[in-house]
């Protein structure tokens, strides 16, 4: 049975619709449980837009159901990922995770459903992600990174534990084993500092400290070496996020095949992702890029 699909919406109509067009052309979502949470206006200025998309919610067919499930006061998209996370994981034992700014390749929920059975009971395996860099060099079919990522992943109710809602702890964690530079992959992107700014109060990225929960673990997530997903909310359209070709990947067209490996760091991808960043940051510092939107992990609606 596919893997129950969990989605977070808000505000942008047409970027839900893309989202859920994209969904319906993977076959698998006639098997698929779907479940949207709307979370609510943060002022006044978006209440139409977040009736918008509950409406378009309510009336959506093709999948095996559909459960729509709206917040009555504003949670935040932190809150509501770690509210929805957790509330689906207590009934189902493995979930999809997506936002209203993915567009999905229809081999999507193919890859994934095959990555959630295939590293079910592998414990070293704490995700599988839908989405890879546009590097220029050839990637492998599938390999792991360390920690965890948040544009179109799947997870189990076994990994989502090691989930650590506070940042201090993981700053602290991370700082007094030395691994500040891996977690920054070698310096090519500003995780650590997200975490400080999260600390502080200046984000609430849910994603970098579900990438440093997964990180400190020793957990791995599965990409695969063709992108199934691109991120529509780069066009600018996102509160916080710019145009920024160094993450716009075409969606593959063809099935990404999941073949079962042994679960450890692919060191060679690895560079060359952190190549491909790092290339980017002697453009463009990372604050810049933080800004628009390349230090993407949780800083959409930062202040939503």
């Amino acid at each position: 049975m596919p893997a129950p699909i969990v989605l977070f919406v808000y505000c942008r109509p047409q970027h839900t619709r893309s989202t859920i067009q994209s969904l319906l052309q993977n076959a698998e979502s006639a098997e698929s449980e779907l479940i949207i949470y709307s979370d609510a206006p943060r002022t006044a200025a978006t209440a139409p837009q977040v009736q918008q998309v509950r409406e378009y919610c309510r009336g959506l067919q093709g999948f095996k159901a559909v459960r729509v499930i709206e917040s009555q006061r504003n949670l935040g998209l932190a809150g509501s990922i770690i509210r929805g996370v957790t509330e689906a994981l207590e009934q189902y034992q493995q979930v999809i995770v997506l936002e209203d700014d993915l567009v999905l390749s229809p081999w999507f929920l193919r890859y994934m459903n095959a990555g959630l059975e295939t590293y079910r009971d592998d414990e070293l395996v704490a995700s599988i992600h839908g989405y890879c860099y546009p590097v220029r060099q050839p990637l492998p079919a599938t390999f792991f990174l360390r920690g965890a990522d948040c544009w179109g992943w799947g997870v189990w109710r076994r990994s989502w534990q090691l989930f650590q809602a506070d940042g201090a702890v993981l700053l602290q964690q991370l700082e007094s084993r030395k691994l500040t530079h891996e977690f920054d992959l070698g310096g090519a992107m500003g995780f650590t500092q997200m975490l400080r700014d999260q600390i502080a109060g200046r984000n609430d990225s849910w994603a970098v400290r579900w990438h440093a929960s997964c990180f400190l673990a020793g957990r791995l997530t599965l990409y695969p070496g063709s992108s199934l997903v691109c991120n529509a909310g780069l066009d600018g359209s996102g509160v916080h996020c710019g145009p920024d070709e160094s993450l716009v990947a075409a969606v593959a067209r063809s099935p990404v095949e999941v073949q079962r490996q042994v679960a450890r760091e692919d060191g060679r991808s690895r560079e060359i992702i952190a190549r491909h960043l790092g290339g980017s940051s002697q453009r463009r510092s990372w604050r810049d890029r933080l800004k628009s939107g390349l230090l993407f992990l949780g800083q959409r609606w930062r202040n939503h």
